[in-house]
C-alpha cells in the first residue's frame, strides 16, 4: 500500500508541475506574422490574415517615434523578425526583435550615435504591473500572456511594428 501511495504522489507531483511550468504547448495554426500598433498599445499574433491572439501591452517609457539611438527609450518601427528565444529571460521569457537592422544602423552612424539593440517582447515583473510604458524600448505583456505567446510564435516570424 505505501508504494502504491507513493507512486501515486509522485506521478501527482509530475502532473502539478506541468501545468505550472512556463513552457505552454500550442498546436493551433502557425503564427504567420506579428502585428503591433503602438499608438493603440495592442498585439496581434496572426495566419495568414486570421487574428489568432491580440494583447494589450507597454512599450518603452518615451514609446512614438521610431527608436534612434541607445537610451531613447522608443520602441523601434518598421518590419523586423523575430530571431532568438530567451527561456532564461529576467522579464520571465523573452522573443528577441532584430533591432538595429541595416538601415537602422546607417541611420544612426549618420548621426554618430548607437542604435542600441536587445529589444524583445517580453514580460512584466510584478513591480510595474499596472504601469504602462516603462520598458528601455521593448514590447511588454503579462508573464501568462507571454507563456502563450512563447509557444506560438517561433524564430522567423516577421514582426511589423507601427505608430
Amino acid at each position: 500500500m505505501n508504494r502504491r501511495f507513493l507512486l501515486l504522489s509522485m506521478v501527482s507531483t509530475l502532473a502539478l508541475s506541468a501545468c505550472s511550468s512556463k513552457f505552454k504547448r500550442y498546436n493551433g495554426p502557425r503564427v504567420t506574422r506579428v502585428i503591433v500598433y503602438k499608438g493603440q498599445r495592442k498585439m496581434h499574433l496572426l495566419h495568414n490574415n486570421k487574428t489568432l491572439r491580440s494583447y494589450d501591452i507597454g512599450l518603452g517609457f518615451a514609446p512614438f517615434h521610431h527608436k534612434r539611438e541607445e537610451g531613447d527609450g522608443r520602441t523601434p518601427e518598421g518590419e523586423y523578425l523575430i530571431d532568438r528565444r530567451n527561456p532564461n529571460s529576467k522579464f520571465h521569457l523573452s522573443l528577441g526583435i532584430n533591432y538595429p537592422n541595416a538601415q537602422d544602423v546607417a541611420k544612426a552612424r549618420a548621426a554618430g550615435v548607437s542604435p542600441g539593440g536587445d529589444i524583445f517582447i517580453h514580460g512584466t515583473p510584478s513591480i510595474y504591473i499596472g504601469e504602462k510604458d516603462w520598458t528601455w524600448g521593448c514590447i511588454a505583456v503579462t508573464d501568462r500572456e507571454m507563456e502563450e505567446i512563447y509557444s506560438m510564435v517561433n524564430v522567423g516570424t516577421v514582426i511589423y511594428i507601427y505608430p
